[in-house]
């Protein structure tokens, strides 16, 4: 059934971004008298397409044939379905969701009971959009994710979506990725955090934030005990110390909620994981750490493997593309074969590692029965490497599922190739067809379920 209007009277958004053609709105054929309980509505595409004709907005064609699609779904009697409206679709013809597009969209969910996701990611909504999408959150009290990335969404827009979420009580999961709110839209998220107590997952990954909001963040999060994972990847920082690191080092000691941490480029050197891994003596609540594409060499691996003999809540690390080396994986080698029983999955992709470090790896699996998932690639393979792999794999040590390598052989010798497995392959785009949450190549996301879709 239709939620009811006694929490239509929440907080208004700002009005400096109004709907199109407003007006008196008539008052279409299948909607209920005043005052009685009003029904679903058996078709969206044509309740869109009613909208469109009524607000002079012309109709756009890929909204509506994902419109038919769902009419279908909803049709068998399925609920909880998400919407998927992804404007970088290249199996069809797409038609890119504008800010006056998303107001259609907006009031045709309004009030649908079997919407709970929406997918808008790719497209070209901006702040206009942004105010439609938080006047939807203040009426919709079905969803409980929605993916905005990447939508030329500027510090007001998420001004207005934070703004949204303060009486909020259905979300969560929200993906702000790669939308420039910067640091002003950031703070307005710290805030946001202060007052939430339902949102569960927030990515905020390439969104150009500050030091400042970094900062809001890590002290936000020592006191919400409802965030369980959080994306702050890519912020905009300036200076040598690390400063990031500290602060949410310090949040990591206080805060033992909090399930997965994605701090990708941030410039994080040997001296800021130090900052991580003596906060990690202390949390037992972190499953997921995320320090990939960032500046620690094989000295910080020291760290890292002393806090692995005692620390038992960590499963899956990600430390691609950093300089790991050789002495890098052999530190971690030898935690994971005579201490450490709890990392499941570790994934060392383009550490600059050679045949040594990574033979010394591939042994580590042969004495550590929890290490199921091992990604490789980019490293400099030789024959020992290839054979070593190849070996684990042919004894069902390490599953083909649980790996970004595939052994073949030529001429005699073994080889091998890449596969399109990861922790998170589909983190900025996902697969034409086949299951985009599939555990080989969102093994991460799989190991430690935070929040119900990419």
């Amino acid at each position: 059934m239709w939620r009811g209007s006694e929490k239509a009277t929440r907080a208004g958004s700002p009005t400096s971004f109004p709907a199109p053609n407003q007006g008196p709105t008539p008052t279409p054929a299948w909607a209920p008298a005043s005052g009685s309980a009003p029904e679903p509505i058996e078709s969206l595409q044509e309740y869109y397409t009613h909208l469109c004709i009524e607000k002079s907005q012309k109709v756009n064609s890929f909204i509506l044939h994902i419109l038919k699609g769902v009419d279908k779904e909803i049709e068998k009697g399925l609920k909880g379905i998400t919407l998927n409206i992804a404007g970088n679709n290249p199996s069809m013809p797409v038609e890119r969701v504008t800010g006056d597009d998303f107001f259609i969209l907006s009031k045709t969910l309004e009030k649908n009971p079997y919407i709970n996701g929406l997918d808008v990611r790719y497209n070209l909504i901006s702040d206009v959009g942004a105010y439609h999408a938080a006047k939807l959150l203040q009426k919709q009290y079905n969803l409980i994710y929605i993916n905005l990335m990447f939508n030329d969404i500027g510090p007001k827009g998420g001004e207005l979506i934070a703004k949204a979420l303060h009486k909020d009580t259905t979300l969560k999961y929200l993906r702000m990725t790669g939308n420039k709110i910067e640091n002003k839209g950031g703070m307005f998220f710290a805030a946001m955090l202060q007052i939430n107590s339902t949102l569960e997952k927030l990515d905020l990954g390439d969104c150009d934030l500050g030091m400042q909001s970094v900062i809001a963040f890590a002290t936000v999060l020592t006191q919400n005990q409802t965030i369980k994972g959080i994306t702050l990847n890519r912020p905009i920082l300036y200076g040598e110390q690390d400063e990031s690191t500290v602060h949410l080092g310090h949040m990591l000691k206080e805060n033992h909620w909090l399930a997965e941490l994605h701090m990708s480029k941030h410039d994080v050197k040997n001296c800021g994981l130090k900052h991580l891994c003596d906060a990690l003596y202390l949390n037992r609540s972190l499953r997921y750490l995320d320090v990939s594409c960032n500046k620690i060499t094989h000295d910080g691996m020291v760290f890292l493997a002393a806090v692995l003999k005692s620390n038992t809540t960590l499963e899956v690390i990600d430390l691609s593309f950093n300089r790991l080396e050789n002495a890098g994986a052999k530190n971690l080698s030898e935690t994971l074969t005579s201490h450490n029983r709890s990392l499941k999955a570790l994934s060392v992709v383009s550490c600059s590692i050679e045949g040594e470090g990574l033979v010394a790896l591939s042994q580590s699996m042969k004495t550590n029965p929890i290490l199921s998932n091992i990604y490789i690639w980019g490293n400099k393979f030789d024959e020992a490497t290839c054979m070593a792999y190849a070996g684990l794999i042919q004894m069902g040590r390490l599953k083909p599922d649980n790996t970004d390598v595939e052994p073949f052989v030529v001429d005699g010798h073994v080889y091998l190739a890449e596969v399109s497995n990861g922790l998170k392959k589909h983190y900025y785009w996902t697969p034409t067809y086949g299951n985009a949450l599939c555990h080989s190549s969102n093994a991460g996301f799989s190991l430690v379920p935070v929040g119900q879709q990419l």
